[in-house]
């Protein structure tokens, strides 16, 4: 396929990914497997549709000083401006004139020749100029691509330091990791594997199941497609890790699809007990009955229900250990999803928040006394967070955060910052990772 082709079809999925407000992750995913597109292509579409959008409040910057009414300008114009100029801002391998080039001619099939004339002339005029390096920027908002409102709301939480790190690294690319299945290999014979598919990768800290892939397409690797590893963040697999479940458990998992920690849970149960999979949204199920199936886990029963509403389907005190993997803003995953910071708003926060602190409430009472509840969010904003649990706790006064939790925490993670008197925040920049909310709960002994 031609790079003007290529072209073409990056400038459509980025005028869904705003049009549709979907993610890019997704389109991405769906676009390479429609078009069947060769693994050089499909990087270059990635790379530029990731960094577009990583990069579009930067991007709109560097058009203002060359159009004067951007936002007049047509949505197909303004993205065909914007993944040019990142090419040339940000890239390297694509000559300019070829950029300008292929520009111009897809200006001139979709427009007509006032509109290519256009785009000839900014880019032309860039190319000519230069842009000043993002580094340079004093405006954090503008150097780093994210909103201001977003940037005062870390500001006034974290400070300075903390959300500067924070932005700086959203834009830059996450380490892949995996997840062995213990029931079909050891890590050490994963390890060994890989290398000799010439995939390096080194244990993770977070997990004893946790490989962190340093090169090579894990994607194309037999132990990948045969459901010997599973690809998952990280801080997402101590989730699992610090519910401390055990074979013949009988454990629930509230929010569950796509699946990635309740079948972390399954392995840890050596898939022995039982596990109750919930998902508010009828079309997820299959992705977790395809992803049990896939690693040959069969503990996982999983129906579609919101978990506002558990309790019709279970009697109180009935299970051992409680997974709440809640809905959220995600803002601890821009690196992976770089479209959420455009798309979320305050109210969405607040409303999340609210759903959360119901899901709790609606969940709490399923525990037996001696069990535990596992809360995890994607995301940095502490509404979501700590004043949720704090509210919780209010709310359910037989209910406090297992101090036991601190202590059985991975010892990096006891001694590095995010520790507060309801759980643990990790942010993206600290382990170069997701950022991610963790937390435990159980009943106040009697």
């Amino acid at each position: 396929m031609s790079t003007y082709q290529i072209r073409e079809i990056i400038l459509d999925v980025l005028l869904k990914i705003e049009k549709a407000k979907s993610y890019s992750h997704l389109l991405i995913d769906d676009v390479i497997r429609r078009e069947k597109l060769q693994a050089n292509d499909a990087r270059l579409l990635t790379e530029i549709v990731y960094g577009t959008v990583q990069r579009q409040i930067t991007l709109d910057y560097y058009i203002d000083q060359f159009v004067k009414k951007r936002k007049q300008l047509k949505d197909w114009v303004r993205h065909l401006l914007r993944l040019s100029i990142y090419q040339m801002a940000f890239l390297d391998r694509v000559p300019e004139y070829a950029i300008i080039n292929e520009a111009v001619d897809i200006a001139k099939r979709r427009g007509h020749k006032g509109i290519a004339s256009l785009v000839n002339g900014v880019l032309r005029n860039i190319q000519r100029k230069g842009l000043v390096d993002p580094k340079e920027i004093d405006n954090l908002s503008i150097r780093t691509s994210h909103p201001q409102w977003l940037i005062d709301r870390w500001l006034d939480m974290y400070g300075k330091e903390i959300t500067e790190q924070m932005c700086v690294v959203n834009l830059q690319k996450k380490p892949l990791s995996v997840r062995i299945q213990p029931l079909k290999i050891t890590l050490n014979e994963a390890l060994d594997e890989l290398e000799k598919d010439g995939i390096i990768g080194e244990q993770s800290k977070f997990s004893k199941q946790g490989i962190v892939i340093k090169q090579g397409n894990i994607i194309r690797s037999r132990l990948f497609q045969e459901g010997y590893l599973t690809i998952q963040d990280q801080t997402s697999m101590i989730t699992a890790e610090m519910l401390k479940v055990k074979p013949g458990m009988k454990v629930l998992d509230t929010c569950s699809a796509p699946g990635g920690k309740v079948t972390h849970i399954a392995e840890l149960m050596e898939n022995k007990g039982s596990i109750y999979a919930y998902d508010l949204h009828l079309k997820k199920i299959s992705l977790i009955e395809k992803q049990a199936k896939k690693l040959q886990l069969s503990i996982i029963q999983s129906k579609q229900k919101d978990a506002r509403e558990l309790r019709t389907s279970h009697s109180e005190k009935s299970f051992d250990r409680i997974l709440i993997d809640a809905p959220c803003s995600g803002l601890g995953v821009i690196r992976s999803k770089p479209d959420i910071k455009y798309n979320k708003t305050i109210d969405d926060i607040k409303r999340l928040a609210a759903i959360q602190l119901n899901i709790l409430l609606e969940v709490a009472p399923l525990l037996k006394d001696n069990g535990q509840i596992v809360y995890s969010t994607c995301t940095v904003d502490q509404l979501e967070n700590e004043q949720v649990i704090e509210k919780f706790i209010n709310k359910m006064d037989e209910f406090i955060v297992d101090e036991q939790f601190f202590n059985e925490l991975p010892k990096f993670l006891q001694d590095g910052p995010g520790i507060t008197k309801w759980g643990l925040q990790i942010f993206p920049q600290t382990y170069n990772t997701d950022g991610f909310f963790l937390t435990r709960l159980k009943r106040k002994d009697k």
